[in-house]
């Protein structure tokens, strides 16, 4: 059995999973509209995963016999500037989640929560390579500088990345 605090968080983060996949999604299409097929490819990976993610709390909650709560979703940008605009919002979108888990981590702590604390290690680890994915492709398109080329190169790498599905464990 979860705590109510617990249980009320968890229940936010769902929502805030379900977001980050719409924002992807959002990407995605952007990046489809303006022909980098590898970028949108990029973006629709990422979109998978969240929803993975969000499904990893989903099935967490109602496995102590809790109830999910969903939310709902805001509505996310459908522009952006640049390549580079988008991976930096990208990039503060993960930071904001970051501090979602520090802050989950944080109450399981306070409530001395031990199965909610293990459950989130996997996603504090997961922040982390996040931030560091985008962290990455910032500094090739910084690199690049607007180079039609180089633009060219980085989206037939970003084609590459493929879906993993979540087995659930």
């Amino acid at each position: 059995m979860l705590k109510n605090k617990m249980k009320e968080a968890l229940n936010k983060q769902i929502n805030e999973e379900f977001y980050s996949a719409y924002l992807y999604l959002a990407m995605s299409a952007y990046f489809e509209s303006t022909g980098l097929k590898g970028f949108a490819n990029w973006m629709m990976v990422q979109y998978k995963e969240e929803m993975d993610h969000a499904m990893k709390f989903y099935r967490y909650i109602l496995s102590h016999g809790e109830d999910v709560k969903l939310m709902a979703i805001k509505e996310p940008p459908n522009k952006w500037k640049s390549p580079l605009h988008a991976f930096e919002e990208t990039l503060k979108h993960e930071q904001h989640i970051t501090k979602c888990m520090n802050d989950l981590v944080d109450i399981a702590e306070e409530l001395k929560d031990r199965a909610t604390y293990n459950f989130l290690q996997w996603f504090i680890d997961e922040q982390v390579e996040e931030e560091e994915n985008d962290r990455e492709i910032i500094d090739r398109l910084k690199l690049i500088e607007g180079s039609k080329h180089g633009l060219f190169m980085l989206d037939k790498d970003l084609a590459q990345r493929q879906y993993t599905p979540d087995t659930g464990e």
